[in-house]
């Protein structure tokens, strides 16, 4: 039963490794790959209702 236990919690320290090495990952991924784009502006005509102009 200990043994069993043991090796539960061994696997759990094993996700838990894995997971965060996977954030890890991720996060440097994220700021390789991301960063800031210049801002575009968007520019289109809209039409007015005659009795408003």
């Amino acid at each position: 039963m200990k043994r069993d236990a043991k090796n539960l919690a061994m696997s759990g320290k094993r996700i838990g490794a894995i997971l965060t090495l996977l954030f890890v990952v991720l996060i440097v991924a994220a700021l390789i790959h991301g960063g800031e784009e210049p801002l575009h502006p968007i520019e289109q005509a809209v039409e007015m209702p005659e009795n408003v102009r």
